[in-house]
């Protein structure tokens, strides 16, 4: 629409990059595809923002959300519940791997992690411990915008308009294991190495003082890097060594995502907090959450205990009614099944793209997949940055767009693409997927 720009601020946008051009607008959706204001049809690659779990055009979730608002539009948890945040605590908790029974609720992911960081700091203080309050997430890793969520964030690029940012975070190699910088010829002791990095950041920094390390399942910036084998568990035996809590950043991994309801019980680990968001309502109202441990409670659980700190519309009634009636719709068609009958058939579709000489490396679990870009895949060269700006933003982003597919064209770390579809994708559409790409990362190689 002409107009979009006039007073319109769009979220990690260029807006000069629209000064002359049209601002593409999405006005429907429906399954995996959603359609422009001139009605072309695309491809939703991403679910939208790894977010559209059970898809578009979910009529019974539209329902829920109208028949909620008009009960009880509105109502705070703060001093008193309602009957949907009840019950979709208790849904959750019965989820949850282990003893992730306490359910706080938020509007969305960086809440849930800034959330997590002050239970953590507001948790060893009450339990004498109080200068344990740093936290230690990987490099290229994403946590959100807010102060101190962009502060675990591990990207400088977004960081430095905001600097100085909240101290106390701390910074470990991340687990790419293709740009491994030890042990690149074996995955287990390449996890290894990585997890020790934490062990020896937490030496560093001095154990009394270090709270949390916040991890994803599978890192989202820098092109989807899964868990090494063992990583986890020796991250466990680290964080348990020396009481320190380990938080599982889940606003992406969770509800199927990764084959399961969380990624922590897709690689078998057991953390003390998981952050959630996203794919948990898909969508279809904002909703997040930080769910904690029996045992993080226990010390606000005093006759004048009290977790100072809420949300104005956490746990919102609305939202919560969606997110039960999205849960009825994963329950009634095993989304979650659906990803594990058919991650290896996404994978090895993707997988023929390796024949293109742009292409390094295909990466990922379940449906969330990173393509890594390279200039020569002999020696793994990347692009350097006026490579990679033209690459991506000159050409990839508009190039794919317009052949029918919405997906990512990313630069923070090397050059990748990301895919993560609605998990109702079939083979159908991970082959429209592919043909598309290979269309569109064939002519990008020939404009290098």
């Amino acid at each position: 629409m002409a107009n979009a720009t006039d007073h319109l601020w769009m979220h990690f946008t260029r807006m000069a990059s629209y000064s002359a051009g049209e601002v593409p607008t999405i006005v429907r959706g429906e399954g995996a595809y959603v359609w422009d204001a001139q009605g072309r049809q695309y491809l939703d690659g991403l679910a939208g923002l790894f977010v559209v779990n059970a898809g578009h055009g979910r009529t019974e979730l539209a329902e829920a959300a109208a028949k909620q608002a008009g009960e009880l539009a509105y109502f705070p948890l703060w001093s008193y519940a309602h009957p949907k945040a009840i019950e979709l605590a208790e849904r959750i908790a019965a989820l949850t791997p282990g003893d992730l029974n306490r359910i706080f609720f938020t509007t969305g992911g960086s809440e849930a992690v800034e959330a997590a960081w002050k239970l953590a700091r507001a948790y060893f203080k009450r339990t004498g411990k109080p200068n344990k309050y740093k936290v230690i997430s990987r490099y290229i890793a994403y946590h959100g915008t807010s102060m101190g969520a962009l502060s675990i964030t591990g990207l400088p690029g977004i960081k430095s308009d905001f600097e100085p940012l909240v101290p106390g975070a701390i910074k470990v190699p991340n687990t790419n294991f293709y740009r491994a910088p030890e042990h690149g010829d074996d995955p287990e002791a390449f996890g290894r190495w990585a997890a020790d990095e934490i062990g020896r950041a937490i030496e560093r920094e001095g154990p009394d003082t270090v709270a949390a390390v916040f991890l994803e399942p599978v890192q989202n910036s820098g092109g989807c890097f899964p868990p090494p084998p063992g990583y986890f568990d020796r991250v466990r035996e680290i964080c348990d060594a020396y009481d320190v809590l380990l938080v599982s950043d889940e606003v992406i991994c969770s509800w199927g995502r990764l084959g399961e309801y969380f990624g922590a019980v897709r690689y078998g680990y057991q953390p003390d907090i998981i952050t959630t968001a996203k794919g948990i309502t898909s969508g279809y109202a904002p909703l997040g959450a930080m769910i904690a441990s029996d045992r993080l409670m226990e010390p606000f659980l005093t006759e004048t205990g009290m977790f100072a700190h809420g949300v104005t519309f956490g746990g919102h009634p609305v939202s919560c009614a969606v997110a039960l009636a999205n849960l009825e719709v994963f329950a009634r068609e095993d989304l979650v099944g659906h990803v594990r009958a058919n991650e290896a058939a996404f994978r090895a579709t993707l997988e023929k793209l390796y024949d293109l000489p742009i292409v390094g490396d295909v990466r990922g679990d379940g449906y969330f997949y990173g393509i890594e870009l390279v200039k020569d895949k002999t020696t793994r060269e990347t692009f350097n940055e006026a490579e990679s700006e033209g690459l991506l933003r000159g050409f990839l982003s508009t190039a794919l767009f317009q052949a029918g597919l919405y997906c990512r064209a990313d630069d923070r770390g090397d050059p990748v693409i990301q895919l993560a579809p609605p998990l109702i994708a079939e083979q159908q559409h991970f082959d429209e997927i592919e043909q598309i790409l290979r269309t569109v990362l064939t002519q990008a190689w020939t404009k290098l």
